[in-house]
């Protein structure tokens, strides 16, 4: 990358990292410090948990395409914004129906999309890649990160202290936007960097990629659910005060990431994902239905943590990199965006439900629910095809060919290894998916109209 590349990247990244931070944060300490609050019931904690996802399952999309018509930059002043705001609200409200009203205004800053697309612009096609992994890098770290803070920030200030601090790293986060983030040249450079209309509908008749969709909805419905459960098991049966939990999640946390790393070198190195993915599920249900058993002492709940870790490091992998691979030639963002959209809504269904089943039947409500959500995920991954190993591949085409756009895109498909392609007339480009392994480069090259001064 050169030197403007990494600042933008480096920029965005702390703006990803730190929002989705002050969004987990809350996460390990919520069930336990929520319970003063006025009006507080163990369904209304729930709802209130999960309540940003659905916001931002409703406002994910719609900010794309908003970010498409009037900037990037002002869509992203306006989500940080209504997340500081909605941080605000939550801190400052001694009642649950507060804290929900202000989870749901952050959640309506829905802006993941248009910083995944500012990414892209500011970015050239080379390095596209190694951007979007910085990011979602940021988001890994954001998460082990708060799985300290939450805590020791909840133990001192309480959750005041936590959603003020959420509303300050968003307000750091609109001045990196303006003085470090450089405005790009044009809106788009990448054609699939948000979600189109016009591709939402296809991308929502692929049996391949709603079954992804789906195994996102349930990871976050379980991560959700499952912190209304674990912090309770802690302090209420095991006796570890609220500010010791965080060395609890750190050590299963890292030592579950390392753990998953072979795991995800063999699904993704040897071509067996589904295999990789079946086990990942698997041991995410077993954890969860361990849940259920009397745990006497912290090392069995730490082994049970360790386990779920695994499962949850390798999955949240595993998606984004099947969703690049099966979205159609040119659809990536919309594939991104429903994907997205479903990751939320998990995260509300988790948080509401879980809630629900609390209130209902305790803990042992909400293990049946995240059991249940998993065995069907199981079900599903069991029963799906092997994934598609496809990759992204950018072609510039001769401005001066006379082929019509229908016939290129037959030769293109003709050529071996090529699985699908989107000729863009204006820009004078074809976007492919392709199969490395099978890619036939020297046929590809050596069409027509292709531009031969790049090849």
């Amino acid at each position: 990358m050169n030197s403007t590349e990494r600042r933008s990247v480096l920029a965005l990244a702390t703006v990803y990292g730190s929002r989705m931070l002050g969004l987990f944060m809350v996460l390990p300490v919520f069930v336990l410090l929520g319970r003063d609050l006025d009006g507080a019931t163990p369904m209304l904690l729930g709802v209130a948990l999960g309540a940003y996802g659905l916001t931002q399952a409703v406002l994910q999309i719609p900010f794309g395409m908003l970010s498409d018509r009037f900037g990037r930059k002002p869509l992203i002043y306006i989500g940080l914004v209504l997340f500081a705001a909605g941080s605000l609200v939550a801190a400052f409200s001694d009642s649950i129906h507060g804290v929900i009203a202000g989870r749901l205004l952050q959640g309506a800053g829905a802006i993941a999309s248009v910083l995944m697309a500012l990414a892209s612009d500011l970015t050239r096609e080379e390095n596209r890649t190694r951007a979007m992994a910085t990011i979602g890098l940021s988001i890994g770290l954001a998460f082990a990160l708060s799985l300290v803070l939450g805590p020791l920030v909840g133990e001192w200030y309480g959750l005041t202290g936590i959603f003020t601090l959420t509303a300050v790293f968003s307000m750091i986060g609109v001045l990196l936007v303006a003085f470090v983030v450089p405005s790009p040249e044009s809106r788009i450079h990448q054609p699939d960097a948000l979600p189109a209309r016009e591709q939402i509908r296809q991308v929502l008749s692929s049996s391949r990629l709603l079954r992804l969709d789906a195994g996102i909805f349930f990871l976050h419905l379980i991560l959700t659910a499952v912190f209304l459960v674990i912090p309770v098991l802690l302090e209420d049966r095991l006796a570890v005060q609220g500010s010791e939990h965080w060395w609890i999640y750190l050590t299963a946390m890292g030592t579950g990431f390392i753990a998953m790393l072979p795991l995800m070198i063999v699904g993704e190195k040897h071509r067996r994902i589904k295999g990789v993915m079946v086990f990942a599920v698997a041991l995410l249900a077993t954890a969860v239905a361990l849940l259920g058993v009397p745990l006497s002492s912290i090392l069995q709940l730490w082994l049970v943590l360790f386990a779920f870790f695994v499962g949850f490091n390798l999955l949240e992998a595993l998606l984004p990199s099947l969703i690049s691979k099966e979205a159609p030639a040119a659809g990536k963002g919309s594939a991104m965006g429903v994907y997205s959209t479903s990751q939320f809504l998990g995260s509300f269904i988790g948080g509401s439900v879980g809630g629900w089943a609390s209130g209902i039947a305790g803990l042992t409500g909400v293990i049946v629910l995240m059991l249940a959500a998993a065995l069907i995920w199981l079900v599903v991954v069991a029963t799906m095809a092997q994934p598609s190993y496809a990759s992204s591949l950018s072609l510039p085409l001769d401005p001066a060919y006379g082929t019509s756009p229908s016939e290129i895109r037959e030769a293109l498909l003709s050529v071996p290894g090529v699985n699908d392609a989107v000729v863009l007339v204006n820009t004078h480009e074809a976007w492919l998916k392709v199969d490395r392994q099978k890619l036939n480069e020297e046929a590809l090259w050596q069409l027509s109209f292709v531009a031969r001064q790049q090849a």
